[in-house]
C-alpha cells in the first residue's frame, strides 16, 4: 500500500470544499481556512483519516468479508466501478434500491430471479417460445442486471459500507447505521461527519479527488486479500508437513520372544535314583 502524499491530494483538488453558506458546523475541525467564500479542507487531517480508514478496510478484507461501495453520482460512477472490480467487491452505481440492507431477503429473491432468467435464456426451449415473450424476458433481465448486476455475488449482508457523498446516499447510510454496519465515506464540508464511523474529509464532487482517495482504499483492500491468501498457503503447507511427518514415523517394533527351557517331566527318574555304575577292576 503506497503512502498517501500531500502533493497528490493537492493536485487532485481534494482540498476544495463547498461555499461557506452551505457548510456544516460539525466539519469545523477538518477545515483549514476560508478562501474567497469557499472552505479549504485541511489535507493533513485528510491523510490521517484516510490511513485510519485504509487500515480498517484492510483488516475486513483480510478476514474474508465483503465491503459494499455506493456511488450513484455521475462523477463517481465510472471511477468506482473500474477500481472496485479489481478487488472483486460489490458496488452500487445506478440507483440505491430502498431496503437493500434492511430488507435483504427481498433483494436476494430478485437476484435468484435474475439467475433463473439466465438459465432460461441458455435453455433450448427459450428459442421455441414466441418473439414477444423472448423480448419480455430479455428486458426484465436487462433491468435486473442494471440494478443488481454488481451485487449478484453478495450472499449475505456486507461487513462494511463505503459511500461517496453521504448527502446523496443518505438512505444507504441510514440503513447501515440501523443494522450497525461500519460506514466509511468521503465527507465534504456540507456533510455531518458524526454519521460516519470512518469519515475522510475531502472533496466528493471532483472525479480526480474521488479517484485519489479510492485508490488508497483499494490498495489497502488488495493488501489484505494478499495477506489472507498467504496465510491460507502457509496453513496448507504446515498441514501437509504434519501429515508427512506422521506417515514417516517408524512403526512400533515388537520384542522377539525368548525361547524358554522345556519343563521337566515329573515322572522322569532323578539323578540320585540312578544305580551307580560298577567300577571296572583292573
Amino acid at each position: 500500500m503506497t503512502e498517501l502524499k500531500f502533493e497528490e491530494l493537492l493536485e487532485a483538488g481534494c482540498h476544495f470544499g463547498h461555499l461557506k453558506r452551505k457548510w456544516n458546523p460539525k466539519m469545523a475541525p477538518y477545515i483549514f481556512k476560508e478562501h474567497n467564500g469557499i472552505h479549504v479542507i485541511d489535507l493533513q487531517k485528510t491523510i490521517v483519516k484516510a490511513d485510519e480508514a485504509a487500515a480498517a478496510l484492510k483488516q475486513i478484507a483480510k478476514s474474508g468479508k465483503k465491503i459494499l461501495f455506493v456511488a450513484t453520482k455521475k462523477q463517481a460512477k465510472d471511477v468506482v466501478s473500474e477500481m472496485v472490480k479489481t478487488v472483486d467487491m460489490p458496488f452500487v452505481t445506478e440507483r440505491w434500491p430502498g431496503g437493500m440492507l434492511t430488507n435483504f431477503e427481498t433483494i436476494r429473491k430478485a437476484i435468484k430471479k435474475m439467475n433463473s432468467l439466465d438459465g432460461l435464456m441458455k435453455d433450448k426451449v427459450f428459442n421455441s417460445i414466441s418473439k414477444r415473450e423472448r423480448l419480455q424476458v430479455q428486458r426484465e433481465r436487462t433491468k435486473l442486471e442494471k440494478n443488481l448486476g454488481s451485487i449478484s455475488d453478495l450472499t449475505r449482508l456486507p461487513s462494511a459500507l463505503f459511500v461517496i457523498d453521504i448527502q446523496k446516499e443518505h438512505i444507504a447510510v441510514a440503513e447501515a447505521r440501523r443494522l450497525n454496519i461500519p460506514t466509511f465515506a468521503i465527507v465534504d464540508t456540507n456533510c455531518n461527519p458524526e454519521l460516519i464511523d470512518y469519515p475522510i474529509p475531502a472533496n466528493d464532487d471532483a472525479s480526480k479527488s474521488i479517484a485519489a482517495i479510492l485508490k488508497h482504499m483499494v490498495e489497502a483492500i488488495q493488501e489484505g486479500l494478499n495477506e489472507r491468501m498467504m496465510d491460507k498457503e502457509a496453513a496448507k503447507e504446515e498441514k501437509e508437513g504434519t501429515e508427512e511427518n506422521s506417515s514417516e514415523a517408524p512403526a512400533k517394533t515388537t520384542r522377539p520372544r525368548r525361547n524358554r527351557a522345556p519343563k521337566a517331566d515329573p515322572d522322569a527318574p532323578k539323578a540320585e535314583d540312578k544305580p551307580a555304575e560298577k567300577k571296572v577292576e583292573e
